[in-house]
């Protein structure tokens, strides 16, 4: 059969962006401190999950909702499974913002709001890919699952959920990250490092907050501090804006001194994209005279990790030849002076090193400084050859539909569902040349690019299932 799948995904186009503005208008950010027993994890993404649920029932798909965890949306059958990951859920807003981050707005041919590109935008491509199948009445020859989690941005709680209750898919894709293919993503692991509640006289640490996710560069940090020096502390910091690629201000209040730094949010995967607020605010409020604990976690974040994204301070900067560098994000970083500080990490790592390894650098550093350090999550390094029929054929499709010349696979820091499958890779939709603002503010997609995505995504399906 020969289609013009360019034409078709153009057909879709109005349908494709209302689809898309009722799905950006759900602010489906993780909220564990509304969760039910009908939303376990907060109102916003089970609602994302309905919502995405609907279209499929409503273009006549089977459909299942797991729990509210996860849900998927499925055409064909067969012993085999092809899959396609996304998810609904969406990182926290954050500052910065020039459109409501909740309502897609069209602005120069691009579509602005949390989640046109990482992944509500990606993923409804991926959705329309397959109706081009089921529309023109191809059916294929194993089935073929859209599978929609709700907790991609943080622990994957509810694509894990799938994989307890639901067969392991044969082979297939996340359209949730870049193209031309990633066959690769780095190992994934978050430590968590606490310190003490103790203080010093001449110059107190009352509150210092930075950060809202672990795989999200710090747009913003502030801090509360009570001292004598006030004259001197303003001239400081005055002075240190004027050298520092930030902006920031500083006011008395009645509990103290109100410091606040503005740096750019980026995601972790590539955190010398950002500027680390919080890391910034400790390496000004170090040369102070702080003591106790409050000294022990200034330090640590001012002398081991701020500005050093390849760990070289606490010695696991590391480089393999395939999977290319180790990097290392500082997501979040809290003080309170009745509770004590905490410092969340993010490494990507590629092999020849491991999560034990990096544990035992930073419980190294830690030591010195009173802290204590804990893993709380991991993923080893996701690798498929790329002489896999899934590889090749993806590749081919992108360069025809594209034009595009001798296209690679890559391997990438970021982490995506399709590490959950030994034969799984990510694919777009990301192009080259065009601008990545997952995770920061000011999302956006261009709408040539995700028309561009589902044409991709609907020849790539026939191709692998149906051909």
């Amino acid at each position: 059969m020969t289609i013009d799948w360019q034409k078709q995904a153009e057909k879709y186009r109005d349908q494709y962006l209302s689809d898309l503005k009722e799905l950006i208008s759900i602010p489906s950010v993780r909220d564990d401190e509304h969760k039910t027993d009908d939303y376990p994890l907060g109102e916003g993404p089970a609602k994302a999950l309905q919502k995405f649920l609907s279209f499929g029932e409503r273009d006549g798909f089977t459909v299942k909702n797991l729990d509210n965890l996860v849900g998927y949306i499925e055409y064909g059958s067969g012993e085999q499974t092809f899959a396609m990951q996304s998810h609904a859920d969406v990182m926290p807003a954050g500052d910065g913002w020039e459109t409501n981050p909740f309502e897609m707005t069209e602005k120069n041919g691009n579509l602005y709001g949390r989640g046109t590109s990482d992944d509500k935008g990606p993923g409804l491509a991926a959705y329309y890919g397959l109706r081009m199948l089921k529309d023109n009445g191809i059916l294929p020859k194993m089935k073929i699952r859209l599978i929609i989690g709700t907790d991609e941005e943080s622990d994957w709680t509810g694509m894990k959920h799938y994989f307890e209750v639901e067969p392991q898919p044969t082979l297939g894709f996340s359209p949730d990250a870049e193209f031309p293919l990633i066959n690769g993503e780095k190992g994934n692991a978050a430590y968590e490092t606490t310190f003490g509640k103790t203080n010093g006289a001449e110059y107190t640490l009352k509150e210092f907050d930075s950060g809202l996710r672990t795989n999200m560069v710090p747009g913003n940090a502030t801090a509360l501090i009570e001292t004598d020096n006030n004259e001197k502390f303003v001239d400081a910091f005055t002075d240190f804006l004027d050298k520092q690629p930030l902006s920031g201000d500083i006011k008395a209040t009645g509990d103290g001194i109100a410091v606040h730094l503005i740096g750019k949010q980026a995601h972790a995967m590539a955190p010398e994209n950002g500027i680390n607020a919080g890391t910034y605010l400790a390496a000004f409020l170090n040369q102070f005279n702080f003591e106790g604990a409050a000294k022990q976690f200034l330090s640590f974040i001012a002398e081991y990790l701020h500005d050093d994204t390849r760990a070289h301070k606490i010695g696991v900067n590391h480089v393999d030849d395939v999977m290319g560098e180790l990097t290392m994000n500082v997501g979040i970083m809290k003080f309170d002076f009745r509770t004590g500080g905490l410092v969340n990490t993010n490494f990507r790592y590629p092999k020849g090193i491991n999560d034990t390894q990096i544990l035992q650098a930073l419980l190294k550093v830690a030591d010195k400084l009173g802290g204590e350090v804990k893993e709380i999550s991991h993923m080893v390094p996701h690798y498929v050859d790329p002489d896999d029929p899934i590889v090749k054929t993806l590749l081919a499709v992108y360069a025809q539909q594209t034009g595009a010349k001798d296209v690679k696979p890559e391997v990438v820091g970021g982490g995506t569902y399709a590490r959950m499958m030994p034969r799984g890779v990510a694919f777009g939709a990301l192009f080259p040349g065009t601008q990545d603002t997952m995770h920061q503010a000011n999302e956006f997609q261009p709408i040539n690019d995700l028309l561009k995505a589902m044409a991709i995504y609907g020849q790539s399906i026939y191709e692998l299932t149906a051909k």
